[in-house]
């Protein structure tokens, strides 16, 4: 556990916070902005920075934990879709750093999260061929 960290300080519960879920390695609770109603953060309970180092067993677990709150937050909430994302690093804008996963009801044109500022241009094969060569170096 980190001493500084607001979501340790919810999991072992010396900070309040509106939890929807809990169990032994994970849990989800509302979040305190909420662009639209349902707004919802899954983390594990054990202090992780991002997901690069998150275990194998945890990280099965959270995922676990995303999908059955995702449905339950989709079934609550109107929405027109759903955005889930994780942030790792200041250039991502991640404000905590202990892994979460956010769970966002969509409205459509709503104008939130927008993935591009612009449209990318599209890579040829090869070059997205060589890009996955590159990576499974590291696999």
């Amino acid at each position: 556990m980190n001493g500084n960290c607001t979501f340790c300080d919810i999991a072992n519960g010396t900070r309040s916070a509106s939890v929807v879920y809990a169990d032994e390695l994970t849990m989800a609770f509302i979040d305190i902005r909420q662009f639209h109603s349902g707004h919802t953060l899954v983390i594990p309970r054990r202090h992780v920075d991002d997901i690069r180092h998150l275990d194998e067993t945890t990280g099965a677990a959270v995922m676990a934990t995303l999908i059955r709150v995702t449905r339950a937050v989709d079934a609550a909430f109107p929405n027109d879709g759903m955005s889930l994302w994780h942030s790792i690093g200041p250039a991502a804008f991640q404000e905590v750093p202990h892994v979460h996963f956010h769970i966002h009801p969509r409205k459509t044109a709503d104008g939130f999260l927008r993935v591009y500022p612009h449209t990318p241009p599209t890579t040829d094969e090869l070059t997205r061929d060589e890009f996955a060569a590159r990576i499974r170096l590291f696999l």
